[in-house]
């Protein structure tokens, strides 16, 4: 599976995006879907996920804010970002995983993903 995110840019604070991460290949149905960040000088860190049956579960620090999508039929999930703060600038990360686990050590882990895209950078001004 190749994914390819895009939909990053620069917005203002209480702005919002959409991120849209698209799938190569027939199985898209079959993964589980998730988001996470990494910004500068920090590790990388879970924002979404979305299984094949079950979910979507968020990070806290953006539940209520962000939502996480998928639409099959398009091999496309997606990520809107509503009233964005400038803590939210990151390279965005989409990935893929096999395991449909729904358990949050299972699923907020980066070594448990088997497919990454090439990450969006999104930029919050104040």
């Amino acid at each position: 599976v190749q994914l390819q995110a895009s939909g990053g840019g620069l917005v203002q604070a209480g702005g919002s995006l959409r991120l849209s991460c698209t799938a190569s290949g027939r199985t898209f149905s079959s993964y589980a879907l998730g988001w996470f960040r990494q910004a500068p000088g920090k590790e990388r860190e879970f924002v979404a996920t979305i299984n094949r049956s079950g979910g979507p579960y968020y990070a806290g620090s953006v539940k209520g804010r962000f939502t996480i999508s998928r639409d099959n039929a398009k091999n496309t999930v997606y990520l809107q970002m509503n009233s964005l703060k400038p803590d939210d600038t990151a390279v965005y990360y989409c990935a893929a995983r096999r395991n449909d686990d729904s358990s949050s050590n299972y699923y907020a882990r980066t070594s448990n993903y088997d497919y990454w895209g090439q990450g969006t950078l999104v930029t919050v001004s104040s």
